[in-house]
């Protein structure tokens, strides 16, 4: 699995608690910017130069972190293919992968502070879409993944 991260200013500190962990785990990533805290890119440039990556499939997931990580959401989900969604916890992060299908995890570094974000980013890259929920609700799930992308189709052709 081969996962981008980014962050504006305001999410600079997570990124780079997350980065460590990243390392210390073997994961392979890559680090999109803000690169320098006192140089930083905007939450809307980060979110536009990682998205892209992923719906072409360049990285399987990403880690977008701003304020409160809905900016970094809104911008992604602009593309085909890109789920993201803004958690501020462990279980939403798991969730986001489980229930959502989610291929980027956004979170706010005003909301969670980095030993959270880490734990956040352990959850989102160790769940698969459908992991651990019932088989009615991994139907349902299945049957509604065919109804997003739909609507995707419908949007984006």
């Amino acid at each position: 699995m081969k996962i981008a991260i980014g962050s504006d200013k305001s999410g600079f500190n997570a990124k780079e608690a997350i980065k460590a962990y990243l390392l210390e785990a073997g994961v392979d990533f890559d680090d999109l910017g803000t690169l320098d805290a006192d140089q930083p890119m905007p939450y809307y440039a980060v979110a536009d130069k990682v998205a892209p990556l992923v719906q072409n499939g360049t990285y399987d997931r990403a880690i977008l972190i701003c304020g409160t990580g809905a900016g970094m959401g809104v911008v992604a989900n602009k593309y085909k293919g890109v789920y993201a969604v803004a958690c501020e916890g462990v279980y939403s992060a798991r969730m986001a992968r489980a229930i959502n299908g989610a291929n980027v995890l956004a979170m706010g570094g005003w909301i969670v502070g980095p030993e959270m974000a880490v734990d956040m980013v352990k959850a989102f890259l160790a769940t698969e879409w459908l992991e651990g929920l019932e088989d009615w609700r991994q139907a349902n799930l299945r049957r509604f993944n065919e109804q997003v992308k739909a609507i995707e189709e419908k949007i984006y052709g």
